[in-house]
């Protein structure tokens, strides 16, 4: 049965689709089974594997909203891909009314779990029922968060967010790391925010730091990870360093 992880943290603009797309690329190097489902509207993981939205018959919103089969809308990529469009801006709106709304992604991977080794799961800026449904299906909960002070608050209202899903859907979902993302070593301002996320969360932190580099932006455009892209890259080490703090314990 796969492992479900899903990316989360409710402030834009912090990592999550690449590190999504990343561990991704970094754990098929292993050799293992890997599913990315893209929960965000923007489609920026789908995209990013050069996957054109605006051809695609169906999406996620199809298989949250009329129960078609996840199988539909999985592409083989680098690994593979449930791939997202704008439409899926409309799913709250639609599950809203539905019984059992809050579990409509664990209904679709319930077929396609023994599959894959590992199913990773990109979700929006936001703790409204996409990402709840993501937190839902999930075991572990990997958090990028960016090194500046702002961003560190941000983990409060995701662990509350977690508390109530534990309580009603999930009891068994927790977080399995919290991932600093976009650190530039030249400030000290990124060097005292990872002080101040270890000081606080301790043994949840990764020893892995993502630094900022310009291949991030630069892979998504060719359709790849930046393991592809650069593959001897300080991004792409950084992630296969990712990769093996998640196999070698972190894994739920």
């Amino acid at each position: 049965m796969a492992h479900v992880i899903a990316f989360a943290n409710q402030k834009g603009g912090v990592a999550k689709t690449t590190s999504t797309v990343n561990l991704g690329a970094a754990l098929r190097e292993h050799g293992l089974r890997v599913l990315a489902i893209d929960m965000d509207p923007q489609g920026n993981l789908t995209m990013s594997q050069g996957i054109d939205t605006e051809g695609l018959d169906k999406s996620m919103y199809d298989v949250l909203v009329h129960r078609a089969p996840i199988t539909d809308v999985i592409h083989e990529c680098e690994f593979d891909v449930a791939a997202s469009t704008i439409d899926l801006a409309g799913a709250e709106m639609a599950l809203a009314p539905m019984i059992g709304r809050e579990r409509a992604l664990q209904r679709a991977l319930d077929p396609v779990r023994e599959r894959y080794d590992y199913i990773l799961i990109d979700t929006p800026p936001a703790l409204g029922l996409l990402t709840i449904n993501a937190l839902t299906a999930s075991e572990g909960v990997i958090v990028p968060v960016q090194c500046e002070y702002l961003s560190l608050r941000g983990l409060l209202q995701l662990e509350k967010t977690l508390e109530m899903i534990r309580e009603n859907l999930n009891p068994a979902v927790r977080i399995q790391g919290i991932l600093p993302t976009l650190f530039d070593a030249r400030t000290s301002h990124g060097r005292e925010s990872i002080e101040v996320l270890r000081d606080n969360f301790g043994p949840l932190v990764f020893d892995t730091v993502v630094r900022k580099t310009i291949k991030f932006a630069e892979a998504p455009v060719i359709g790849a990870s930046v393991l592809k892209y650069d593959p001897k890259g300080r991004g792409a080490e950084s992630y296969r360093a990712l990769a093996r703090e998640v196999l070698n314990g972190r894994s739920s």
